[in-house]
């Protein structure tokens, strides 16, 4: 795809050379706006918004959603008043809402004077809700049906309002603003006769969400229920808007991201990774590396406190590696694993008996392989190929039972962290490797020493 967009964007800089506007419009239409935005990311900044100008209405509003927010902060630099209206009359208002998020205050105000009286009460009325809630994402842009009307009717009134709307395939019922059922495009199409009242054919065990629910929750429940649309609804069970399910993937995306950012030992970043700037990556870096340095030193003074003992069995020394490895590579396993069941829902803190236990049934027989295999491959090939004469059976069991334990230890580590830091409202992301391997380490070293000790000294 990265390749076909350079190709595309140089043909279009091409045509662009040669002024032939009306062939790059026709090259333009066939395309997704998703696709368009794309391409555009790759064309010269002083080219974009001749282009941007050569396309369609309607095209052109769904294209500026897709892009990237440094080029529509660009774009809006250049758009007249009456240029920026246009695109802004063709936006649905959760799209709007985002925009004015990525943008600084300047640009924001601008916006907001060129939007219609409506679409900024909506922005507003939108930005009042927390961040990350049901309510900041939902559109308000959605098919609202009276209760006691046909089906006749509710299909002229979807004809005369649907095309302002995010999607008429999932239309609301209410009575006073209170959300008292749901109906399809669907179920109106198969009624047996336009006199059929709504009421007889609506689903009146909605299931929605209110304004005030996390952003994730409420992906995972369109995922759950397949759902192309989620009501929104306050506390009164009034209906104030719908979320759909392009903006929960996105919500997933972002989450997902952000936990591998975490979960890699970053800050979390809002933009993509050719728009930020060496400066960026340093500042979301650089807190997490010295961190974790710091948080080395303790392993540092464990293996200086048995500089005693390494001194005379200084080949225990050579395994340290291995066991810290295998303790961090065992731990992030176990972390890794509970952190997505958490983000799914898939577990819960009074799951935390349930995940120990299995975790150390797991822990147990990893821990025994790697054991029984590490003792042959020390006695085999570091003793008798290596010929090694300070790995004795003594050292060789001395560091297989280390390996073994040190698994066991890991894994209810693993487990543990992510579950707690759950139930105090922090991100289990965090618990994960490189922060998970910094402890077990730690605790590695104090489990090998203390067993080298009993057993070698």
């Amino acid at each position: 795809m990265a390749e076909s967009n350079v190709t595309i964007c140089s043909t279009l800089e091409a045509l662009l050379d040669g002024k032939k506007y009306s062939t790059i419009r026709d090259v333009l239409v066939t395309m997704n706006p998703a696709d368009i935005a794309a391409v555009f990311d790759e064309v010269k900044q002083e080219r974009l918004p001749v282009l941007f100008r050569i396309l369609p209405k309607e095209i052109a509003a769904e294209t500026f959603v897709e892009m990237e927010p440094d080029d529509q902060e660009l774009l809006i630099h250049g758009f007249s008043d009456s240029e920026l209206r246009e695109v802004l009359n063709e936006l649905y208002v959760d799209d709007a809402v985002d925009i004015v998020e990525e943008m600084p205050a300047n640009v924001v105000r601008r916006i907001l004077a060129q939007a219609t009286q409506e679409m900024r009460k909506d922005i507003n009325d939108i930005l009042r809700y927390p961040e990350n809630s049901a309510g900041a994402m939902m559109t308000t842009e959605y098919v609202s049906l009276r209760s006691g009307m046909t089906v006749g009717d509710a299909i002229t009134s979807i004809r005369r309002t649907g095309v302002d709307k995010e999607t008429i395939y999932s239309c609301y019922v209410t009575e006073a603003r209170k959300l008292i059922g749901m109906v399809t495009v669907k179920d109106l199409l198969l009624a047996e006769s336009d006199d059929t009242p709504i009421d007889e054919i609506m689903e009146t065990n909605v299931i929605s969400v209110s304004t005030l629910a996390d952003e994730e929750e409420v992906a995972l429940t369109l995922s759950k229920y397949n759902f192309i649309a989620l009501p929104v609804v306050d506390g009164d069970n009034r209906m104030v808007g719908i979320v759909t399910f392009d903006d929960a993937m996105d919500v997933m995306e972002e989450a997902a991201t952000e936990d591998m950012e975490i979960m890699s030992g970053m800050t979390p970043s809002d933009k993509a990774y050719l728009h930020s700037s060496a400066f960026d990556l340093f500042k979301n870096r650089i807190p997490w590396l010295l961190l974790l340095m710091i948080s080395s030193t303790f392993t540092s003074m464990i293996i200086t406190g048995f500089e005693t003992a390494l001194a005379v069995h200084v080949v225990l020394t050579a395994f340290i590696p291995m066991i810290m490895g295998t303790g961090g590579n065992t731990g992030s396993q176990s972390s890794v694993t509970i952190i997505r069941a958490l983000s799914l829902g898939e577990v819960e803190f009074r799951d935390l008996p349930r995940v120990v236990w299995k975790e150390i049934r797991t822990a147990l027989m990893c821990g025994v392989v790697l054991g029984v295999v590490c003792f042959g491959k020390l006695l085999l090939f570091d003793g008798l190929i290596l010929k090694n004469p300070d790995v004795t059976v003594m050292v060789s069991l001395a560091v297989s039972a280390t390996l073994a334990v040190t698994v066991l230890v890991a894994k209810i580590i693993g487990c543990m962290l992510p579950m707690i830091a759950k139930k105090l409202n922090l991100d289990p992301a965090v618990m994960a490797s490189p922060f998970i391997a910094t402890i077990v380490d730690a605790v590695s070293l104090f489990v090998y020493f203390g067993i080298s000790s009993a057993l070698l000294f």
